[in-house]
């Protein structure tokens, strides 16, 4: 279900409870900052600290605590910051009712959002509010360092996930242009016209809010600058290289089950899921390994390759057949910073 902006005070029912600190200003501010808390307590200060650092000074920020586990480590670590910002909680009911309900909470325009784990550079919103305005957009993204795991050490995000071209539903759907929601800036008008995060669509609504404002012809841009980290972490909203492909597959059959397709539409999302659903088979196939599986770990092995054709899978499987042990230490000793991603208790 798309919630509604208009729905707002219906919305903000669900809040147990809502604290606006002192120094908040009575003044609609020009950004609000959206940042929902679910289990984040070891890293919210670096976050929130990442905001009040900013050299852009026109925004508030706003909390919503999505039923965390953590609550009372989270309200201690928040405790130095509840005068400067806007606190609410609500049971836990996923990242989108959160952000929904931050949203309904926002007196800016525009909409910065923030997960509460990641962290913005100083300039962050200086940068992308300016980029908004001048190249009159109605949301902008940007590039970001990833950290918080050796696999990802010295990466950015558009290394992984590029975005090259115009912002379309087919270079959105094609894989040419990736959104970081941390990274995202856009003007709350859009959510009036059309609707917020789906809460029926967890754990993708991200993309499926990208994907329904294009399709309605929202201008969205992108600056290559490396403006955030954007922290890995296994138990993060991103998760592990599994849980991205499975994301990716039900991403691309949730817009094809709301949303109109051209034929150019339809012809990439097909391509896409196939390629989400080899790298599906081949990260599964990684883990089984990891965890000395060898039989499940050759069944999708050989999956993956029916799509990928590659030499180097094709002689792993093989492999696989006569000395799987010796397969998995060369795994562990040769890229041990994936090994660990993919199974830290095993390394």
């Amino acid at each position: 279900m798309e919630e509604r902006f208009a729905d707002g005070e219906k919305i903000k029912q669900r809040l147990s409870r809502i604290k606006m600190g002192k120094e908040v200003s009575a003044d609609a501010p020009k950004v609000s900052v959206v940042v929902p808390a679910y289990n984040i307590a070891p890293f919210v200060k670096e976050s929130l600290d990442s905001v009040f650092a900013q050299t852009y000074k026109n925004f508030e920020v706003v909390l919503v605590n999505d039923g965390s586990k953590d609550t009372s480590e989270l309200e201690t670590v928040l405790a130095p910051y509840y005068e400067r910002i806007i606190y609410a909680e609500q049971m836990n009911l996923g990242a989108a009712q959160a952000r929904n309900s931050a949203i309904c909470l926002a007196r800016g325009e525009l909409l910065a959002f923030l997960d509460g784990d990641d962290v913005w550079l100083p300039g962050f919103l200086a940068s992308q509010v300016n980029y908004l305005e001048k190249n009159s957009l109605e949301m902008v993204y940007c590039d970001a360092e990833i950290f918080g795991e050796p696999f990802f050490a010295g990466k950015n995000f558009m290394q992984t996930a590029p975005s090259n071209g115009e912002f379309t539903t087919d270079s959105l759907i094609g894989g040419k242009c990736n959104v970081i929601t941390s990274g995202t800036v856009l003007k709350k008008d859009l959510l009036h016209e059309f609707n917020m995060f789906d809460t029926e669509a967890a754990r993708v609504e991200d993309f499926d809010l990208w994907f329904r404002l294009v399709k309605n012809g929202a201008k969205i841009g992108y600056q290559r600058k490396v403006l955030l980290k954007y922290r890995v972490r296994q138990n993060s909203l991103s998760g592990s290289n599994m849980e991205r492909a499975e994301r990716s597959i039900r991403a691309f059959e949730i817009v094809r089950r709301k949303y109109g397709l051209t034929d150019s539409e339809e012809k990439l999302l097909e391509k896409r899921k196939q390629t989400a659903a080899a790298e599906l088979h081949l990260e599964t196939g990684k883990f089984h390994l990891t965890q000395g599986n060898f039989s499940e770990a050759k069944v999708h092995f050989t999956e993956a390759n029916k799509f990928y054709r590659k030499l180097k899978l094709f002689v792993l499987i093989r492999l696989m057949s006569f000395s799987p042990k010796l397969i998995w230490h060369l795994f562990k000793r040769l890229r041990s910073a994936e090994f660990s991603f993919i199974s830290p208790n095993k390394s």
